[in-house]
């Protein structure tokens, strides 16, 4: 798991799994069980710094690269991807596109807070008729003769959106017909409505909520980048986001394989413990290989972002495998568990429902195999 890391890459690692074994794991059916967000948790992440990783140091982040950061994520998520995906929907949406678009004012304004953990950050995309067709969204901008606008509109399924520490939520919007632009709304704006917490099959200790904008003032230091270039910015943000649902989508498949393994060690039947059954040792061995081969393909996609590469076709190459991955493996880990793994409080009945969503969320596999044929040259308008 370690090969061709580097030290601090390693260190890392461990760091992370040793708090989510130690902080997380103790309280994730708990928190599960009730719905409940991870506030004490998310602080402590922000202690340590890992909730602003690849935010650069000058702004208040670690100023880590982009495999450090889906290294700390898929630990995360090894253990729980209800904090994971708070992590990684507050950094890679909430927090890096004012790190790639923002002016210095932006910056200096909301980062080193979103960096620390202060507050959390969100991001406003898909809307209840605009999800895999994002190009499609409604909420407006009316530009105000002062400079300012004025929002009107609703989002859905939107990570991070109303806990008691987000502040602001990067959002897409209209400014003229079929002209796409960003802006930076803070929480605390009048106006910004953060509709009741949706109840989920899975991640359920992450907090995801509709959102509406009624009659909401922005200034005009709220536009996040030129107007008009919202489209191909929400494009570069979901790019690098994917790599990080890839880690989590690569962590539960982990965390699920480490499960079933040992289970599989402790659990006998006919005299011997399932290990001792040629079937169950291939059915590990596959799961082993698989998460083994999606690993080297995650870290790929990252270490081509790093370099400056074009990496949008390996990145939904990864996000596609990782999640069909997370599902096949919590699916064979839990019927290895027997009837154990039906029961509400084993932990892989928890992995086996946080699954299906990597399906979904960051882009169907649809939307991946699109982006897909579109970089191989099997695409025609």
């Amino acid at each position: 798991m370690n090969a061709e890391l580097t030290e601090q890459q390693v260190l890392l690692r461990r760091t992370v799994r040793e708090f989510a074994e130690g902080e997380i794991a103790p309280v994730a059916e708990a928190l599960d069980r009730d719905s409940r967000f991870p506030y004490e948790i998310v602080a402590k992440l922000g202690e340590l710094g890992l909730m602003g990783m690849p935010v650069p140091e000058e702004l208040g982040g670690a100023g880590l690269d982009t495999l450090s950061y889906a290294i700390a994520i898929e630990e995360l998520a090894r253990v729980d991807s209800s904090v994971a995906i708070t992590v990684a929907a507050h950094t890679s949406l909430g927090t890096m596109p004012i790190v790639m678009f923002g002016d210095d004012a932006q910056k200096a304004r909301w980062v080193p807070r979103l960096a620390s953990g202060q507050m959390l950050g969100a991001f406003g995309l898909t809307e209840p008729d605009a999800g895999s067709d994002a190009g499609a969204t409604r909420t407006r901008a009316a530009a105000q003769p002062d400079g300012g606008w004025v929002i009107d509109g609703s989002k859905m399924f939107i990570t991070n959106a109303g806990t008691d520490i987000t502040g602001c939520c990067a959002i897409t919007a209209l400014t003229a017909p079929g002209e796409i632009t960003n802006f930076i709304v803070p929480a605390d704006a009048p106006g910004y409505v953060a509709g009741p917490p949706l109840h989920k099959i899975g991640w359920r200790a992450s907090d995801t909520r509709p959102l509406t904008f009624d009659d909401l003032h922005l200034g005009a230091d709220a536009m996040l980048g030129p107007r008009g270039l919202g489209f191909h910015q929400f494009l570069t943000v979901l790019d690098g986001g994917r790599i990080s649902v890839g880690a989590i989508g690569l962590g539960l498949a982990q965390g699920a394989f480490e499960l079933a393994l040992q289970h599989a060690r402790q659990r006998r039947q006919f005299g011997k413990a399932l290990v001792g059954f040629q079937v169950v040792q291939f059915q590990l061995a596959e799961m082993a290989t698989e998460i083994a081969s999606a690993r080297s393909l995650l870290y790929l996609a990252a270490r081509m972002k790093d370099g400056g590469d074009r990496f949008t076709k390996t990145a939904a190459m990864a996000k596609l495998v990782t999640g069909r991955l997370a599902q096949t493996v919590a699916e064979r880990a839990l019927h290895l568990h027997g009837g154990y793994g039906w029961i509400e409080e084993s932990p892989i009945a928890r992995f086996y429902r946080d699954a299906k969503i990597l399906d979904i969320g960051e882009g169907t596999v649809e939307v991946q195999k699109m982006v897909i044929a579109r970089a191989i040259g099997a695409y025609e308008e």
